[in-house]
């Protein structure tokens, strides 16, 4: 249940892909606004609907929003009746051969109600995700957008985000699939290729053309110019101003629930 992510919606995935059951996310944080009345009822017709559907499984994400400790002062009365209707849900989950699965999600453990805390059999520490995660990790989120990396600039970015989240390298890649729109829009020499498109350029590339953006779009060539591919320092230029947001003092307290009441995952 102690979770720094991996990746977004790692859990989900992972089980998606493992089992065949029906699978539930389910965001409480959401559904919360629209009154404690309804979201009281839609708990119960979520665990309703998952022991009809069973086997299944539940997952709760970022269970802490609703899911504090009793007596805090900004706790309302409707978040402890929806407090106790989840516990009054999850008590008969896993006996009489229901086979409903409840997962949950947090990265703030320690706010979490003790009552709440004790529903979940296992409390697992999903630790930031490694080199040869983070690596894997970069190529997911690049996907098939066009770039000239190899296995050799994958490595090399794995190593230059150590302590990054899986939330941080979405971010990373998300900042450098735009640098191909900059350079783009900053070029001042676009080349011709055999394929009848204009690509950005440096001056001294074969076939050069002095123009920009622009100039070719007023030409009615603008469906005809075509970004470069992402390269090895698009990724440095973007990683030069980017930090991690997990801080060594956030992987302490984790570290220190995981050693009192979980285990490593």
């Amino acid at each position: 249940m102690d979770h720094l992510e991996q990746e977004n919606h790692t859990w989900p995935r992972l089980l998606q892909l493992k089992l065949t059951q029906h699978f539930i996310v389910y965001h409480l944080q959401i559904l919360y606004p629209n009154g404690w009345v309804k979201v009281k009822k839609l708990v119960s017709n979520l665990f309703q609907m998952a022991r009809e559907s069973s086997p299944s499984i539940i997952f709760v994400d970022e269970i802490d929003s609703l899911c504090g400790q009793r007596g805090e002062g900004n706790e309302s009365e409707a978040s402890r009746r929806i407090k106790t209707e989840l516990l009054v849900q999850m008590q008969g989950v896993g006996h009489n051969d229901e086979k409903v699965l409840v997962l949950a999600a947090t990265n703030t453990p320690y706010a979490l109600d003790q009552a709440i805390r004790r529903r979940f059999d296992k409390r697992i520490y999903i630790p930031l995700p490694d080199q040869k995660a983070r690596q894997h990790m970069f190529k997911v989120h690049l996907g098939d957008t066009p770039h000239n990396l190899n296995e050799s600039d994958f490595e090399f970015l794995a190593r230059k985000t150590e302590g990054f989240s899986g939330s941080d390298i979405a971010v990373c890649v998300k900042d450098v699939l735009f640098e191909p729109v900059r350079k783009t829009q900053d070029a001042m020499f676009f080349f011709k290729t055999k394929d009848d498109v204009w690509v950005p350029c440096g001056p001294r590339q074969p076939g050069a053309v002095q123009t920009t953006m622009q100039d070719l779009a007023a030409e009615g060539l603008a469906a005809k110019i075509v970004p470069p591919p992402i390269t090895r320092t698009d990724f440095e230029k973007v990683l030069a101003r980017q930090r991690p947001t997990v801080s060594k003092s956030d992987l302490e307290v984790h570290e220190r629930f995981t050693k009192e009441f979980g285990e490593e995952g």
